[in-house]
């Protein structure tokens, strides 16, 4: 019988006929541990000349002035509304469906969270339910390009501008995707994340990335204790660096981000031409989609039988998100409530299935076998 390792993601032993695929694979090999032997050789060990090299080539790959590297992918997010001015009494409007640490970020600066609803067919920030939320305490709007999928840039942008709104863009797991020319986190200002199962790691990290010069120095004073000169502080700052192994790794994932991004939606579009009975994803017109997660969309009453028969026949599978962020406890003792239908359906009947680079085509084969087989 297939073993559940949790309600959302579903695994068990592999057979030596064939074996599991994952729902994600880091892809790390030789290169990046040559990379950070050399750092570690070299003694020279956080926020030096390879962070700086990794800034560089981050900002050019997004087309802006500046990348700000940071600890990890949350503290991109904090350091990017700290940087904006945004704190106590202040609201921002975001994704009720994403990971946490999209609106905990907001908490942490001791902000609001307002929660608008999401389009059904991207799960990406409803341009028209977010007017709904803007107040006079309202300072910024922080769409979720989900899944890699972008948002509604063009819209939400022009809300922002009509009212007066700094945009953070949370492209933690949207490295290469694009909206007609304009790459995710060249909007506003962007946040990524480099976790391991991210399109591209460096085993932790985050980096901000905007074309202000003030967000960008206040991003870097912010990260490192307040300070541009040695035991000089000018205000209160973190110790948010980013280590020089970090760097070396993320260095030598960025010569493959664009043919693993190609592979990921070539992947992508082999699945989607063969799954049966199932909605599979929408990409947004004029957009790339990087398909950091391939979520379809099966009847909420089936998803945990529909889980176990693809864990049984050696098939990965996970729920990005099983709840909304309101329906979570910690949210709930906060006083937020269940009033987000569309959030709340997709909650309910999303599952992800393996799309990573690392699929050979009797993978996918397998998992279009799987899912045909297991509806």
């Amino acid at each position: 019988m297939p073993t559940l390792t949790s309600p959302i993601e579903s695994t068990r032993i592999a057979s030596a006929d064939q074996p599991f695929i994952p729902i994600a694979r880091p892809l790390l090999g030789e290169e990046e541990q040559a990379a950070v032997r050399q750092v570690i050789a070299s003694g020279a060990l956080v926020q030096g000349k390879r962070v700086a090299e990794f800034e560089a080539r981050f900002a050019e790959a997004v087309g802006v002035k500046h990348a700000v590297a940071v600890t990890n992918g949350t503290l991109a997010l904090w350091v990017a509304l700290l940087a904006h001015g945004v704190g106590p009494g202040d609201e921002v409007v975001t994704t009720p469906f994403s990971f946490i640490a999209s609106a905990n970020a907001i908490l942490y600066v001791g902000a609001v969270p307002v929660f608008a609803d999401i389009d059904p067919a991207t799960y990406t920030l409803d341009a028209a339910a977010v007017v709904g939320a803007i107040t006079p305490r309202t300072k910024a709007i922080l769409p979720v390009h989900l899944y890699g999928g972008m948002a509604d840039m063009d819209e939400l942008m022009v809300v922002a501008e009509r009212h007066g709104l700094a945009v953070i863009e949370d492209a933690c797991q949207a490295h290469g995707a694009h909206l007609r020319g304009r790459r995710a986190g060249g909007f506003g200002t962007g946040a990524f994340s480099f976790y391991p199962t991210k399109n591209i790691t460096s085993a932790e990290g985050g980096m901000l990335t905007t074309d202000s010069d003030a967000v960008a120095d206040a991003a870097r004073l912010l990260r490192n204790h307040g300070q541009r000169e040695k035991y000089i502080h000018e205000s209160l700052g973190f110790n948010f660096r980013m280590t020089e192994m970090q760097a070396a790794i993320g260095l030598v994932q960025m010569t493959h981000l664009e043919e693993w991004t190609h592979r990921r939606i070539a992947n992508a579009h082999y699945l989607s031409a063969r799954l049966k009975s199932v909605k599979t994803p929408v990409v947004r017109p004029g957009s790339q989609h990087v398909f950091h997660q391939y979520t379809i969309r099966v009847p909420a009453e089936r998803r945990d039988v529909f889980m176990a028969a693809l864990a049984a026949q050696g098939v990965g599978s996970a729920i990005h998100y099983p709840r909304t962020i309101p329906q979570q406890p910690a949210y709930h003792k906060l006083g937020y409530a269940d009033n987000l239908p569309v959030a709340e359906q997709a909650a309910r009947e999303v599952v992800s299935l393996p799309v990573h680079p690392a699929l050979t085509r009797d993978d996918l084969d397998r998992i279009v076998e799987a899912v045909n087989n297991a509806l």
